[in-house]
């Protein structure tokens, strides 16, 4: 039952209570959707009640605990990572390669060393071998203090910060018996469907694909800005104790029953088998089951369930004796790379895709495998006609690993990046310090999905109505192949559409109609140019007064703008120099679209100075005060930091206002920002 502010009780001590049960509400559900895949509520549920949490802890400050769900995103960035200790060393495990070494390299050496009869049964633990990143975390009177990686196993880095993202990991244990000190060992680790979304979403950014999951992984939680970390889908497995003080556990067993009681995500494919048997049937199984995971495993890990068993066999120098970790065969097979061609994304990426001589790898036929981008093809000097070895990761696209190049015979040949989309036709362009090639081209046929889409938002064009299942039919039946053709749709065009009525055909035509006379600045951001946001749009209006003279821009003029950079200026001059985008523009302005001038703003006196606004403001609104900093050149940012010049405060300013104090930033009361604008 939620509480309500308005009843007839302290709103101070209802606040603290309604804190209280958020807190508990989220981290409830957080564990339904990210340890037992099992949501109650819908994304826009769960996101109402944390937008309440942050309005409550907002304007009570000290409401605020390290365990609450708002605290996962860390703050500013860390200049380094500081060194952990680890009190007992995380050491690795010796390997086995197939399931009579399990027998031979475990089973057989722990029956020998304790003095007991080949027929004898020792129960094993097996959990499949995630590939990630090992980690610690540690829990003192039930809330995460510390948490790092594993390093060289006796020293690693205060990831902490990092770890606090993961919605998936508690911040505080529940549930009874918690000890005062908990120390727990897990992986890490990034599903496959999150490993190739962030490799998409970073080759169409220009920038390098990660090579597996579990390198992107470790780069996702080795990152210095922990909201960097945040927007990564990362996830945790625990495995294993290091020191626990007020808390005992006689087996593995119990020991991961018992956490996961706690709120500690364990994997649920963790098995114990009473003997050897049990242990290697467990590998074939894993083996087989490693395609259909939604994660990838390189092996399987077998564990003494015992824990006096456990410290009776003690452990080598780097390794305990109790424990093996079998390794999976490589998936890899070699075939013929036939031909290369040129895959465009949404975003206007053109990507090399191998076509290969099918080839069985896992199971599975495969024909095709990406090449990354081409500064990758070159450095591999990889060529059609090439012998290559070719490796799937799990789900994941396959990909060239590298050319056999004794197999070469002299007649194979190189493909170099293409000069025009294979597409549209356009000319490609590569912007300095990317590795993408990417076609620029308003109507190029892969990114006109997207493109109608953006057009069509509310922080561009805003036309009313105009959602993703209506652009998939105005697709599908092929009325639009640029966004200009919008503007040249008819009444009878909608009623084509399923379940079209009248009245919703004609609300759409009159949103259209309204979407013409646009300020220049949602203008220039509908137009997808990359890297330009509707921050950057608008500086570019306030800048160039025109799209005359913004189409007319020099790199020179574009750089002299505040916050565009020669990667951001090279973007929209080439926008701009692309014929087809020329003719898409010039076709908008014949169909009626026209967006209206406004006063360049050169300088202003506030350029350069950066303003947050926290609070209730009562003299003025929000964005009256945003019109008032801009028109003199200044800009207006959401949260603090040490780059940020003022801070206006209102009544019962929060969090930001205690940043503000902590940083040294300059704070104003809103009399004294009217006044500072009336002496610039």
């Amino acid at each position: 039952m939620q509480l309500s502010l308005l009843d007839n009780v302290d709103p101070r001590q209802n606040a603290e209570d309604r804190v209280k049960e958020l807190c508990t509400l989220l981290e409830y559900h957080n564990k339904r959707y990210y340890q037992l895949d099992a949501p109650e509520i819908s994304d826009a549920e769960y996101d109402g009640l944390f937008r309440e949490l942050v309005a409550l802890e907002d304007r009570y400050p000290e409401l605020i605990s390290p365990g609450s769900p708002s605290q996962r995103v860390g703050g500013a960035p860390v200049g380094r990572f500081r060194p952990v200790t680890h009190r007992l060393p995380m050491l690795s495990l010796e390997n086995a390669f197939n399931d009579e070494e399990i027998r031979s390299k475990l089973d057989a050496r722990l029956k020998k060393e304790l003095g007991l009869p080949d027929g004898a049964a020792i129960a094993y633990m097996c959990e499949p071998k995630m590939d990630g990143l090992a980690v610690e975390l540690i829990y003192e009177q039930g809330l995460l203090t510390v948490a790092s990686t594993r390093g060289d196993g006796v020293t690693g880095e205060d990831v902490t910060q990092n770890i606090r993202t993961l919605r998936g990991v508690p911040l505080r244990l529940t549930g009874t018996g918690v000890p005062e000190l908990l120390e727990v060992r897990g992986e890490v680790y990034l599903s496959l469907d999150a490993f190739q979304k962030l490799n998409r979403d970073r080759e169409e950014n220009g920038e390098p694909p990660f090579a597996n999951p579990r390198n992107a992984a470790a780069g996702s939680l080795r990152q210095l800005d922990p909201r960097i970390t945040a927007r990564r889908p990362l996830s945790l497995y625990c495995y294993a104790p290091g020191t626990v003080a007020g808390a005992g556990f006689t087996s593995q067993q119990e020991f991961l029953t018992v956490i996961a009681g706690w709120g500690l995500p364990v994997n649920p494919l963790t098995r114990r088998v009473k003997d050897v048997d049990g242990a290697a049937a467990y590998y074939g199984e894993m083996c087989q089951r490693r395609e259909s995971l939604p994660y990838e495993i390189d092996g399987t890990v077998v564990k003494v369930d015992s824990f006096p068993l456990q410290r009776e066999l003690g452990e080598k120098s780097r390794s305990p004796l109790w424990a093996i970790a079998c390794k999976f065969p490589p998936r890899q097979a070699e075939t013929v790379l036939e031909g290369i061609i040129l895959s465009v994304g949404r975003t206007g990426v053109i990507t090399p895709v191998a076509q290969l001589r099918p080839v069985e790898i896992s199971g599975v036929t495969v024909a095709r495998a990406t090449l990354h981008n081409w500064d990758e093809l070159a450095a591999k000097d990889i060529r059609v006609g090439d012998t290559v070895v070719v490796e799937r990761a799990g789900d994941v696209i396959p990909a060239v690993v590298r050319v056999v190049v004794e197999h070469r015979s002299g007649s194979e040949r190189a493909v170099p990046p293409p000069v025009n989309c294979p597409e549209c036709g356009s000319a490609v362009v590569r912007i300095d310090g990317e590795v993408a090639v990417r076609c620029v081209g308003l109507s190029c046929p892969p990114q006109i999905r997207e493109s109608i889409k953006h057009f069509a938002s509310r922080g561009a064009m805003d036309v009313d109505g105009l959602g993703d299942k209506f652009v998939e039919q105005l697709l599908s039946l092929g009325l639009v192949h640029t966004v200009a053709d919008l503007y040249r749709l008819t009444k009878d065009d909608f009623m084509r559409f399923d379940r079209m009525g009248d009245k919703l055909a004609a609300n759409l035509l009159s949103a259209l109609e309204a979407s013409k006379t646009c300020d220049l600045g949602r203008f220039v951001y509908a137009l997808g140019i990359r890297h330009v946001g509707e921050r950057t749009a608008k500086a570019l209006a306030q800048a160039f007064g025109s799209l005359e003279n913004l189409e007319k821009a020099t790199i020179e003029e574009l750089t002299s703008v505040r916050d565009i950079g020669s990667a951001v200026a090279q973007s929209i001059f080439t926008f701009f120099s692309t014929p087809d985008n020329r003719a898409v523009i010039s076709q908008l302005g014949a169909l009626g679209v026209s967006p209206g001038s406004v006063a360049k703003t050169v300088g202003g006196r506030l350029s350069g100075k950066s303003f947050v606004f926290t609070g209730t403001l009562t003299r003025f609104n929000r964005d009256y005060a945003r019109k008032l900093v801009e028109d003199q050149g200044g800009s207006v940012v959401g949260s603090v930091s040490g780059k940020t010049d003022y801070v206006v405060a209102g009544e019962e300013a929060g969090s930001k206002l205690a940043k503000a104090r902590d940083l040294g930033v300059t704070v104003l009361g809103e009399q004294e920002f009217l006044d500072l604008l009336e002496a610039v």
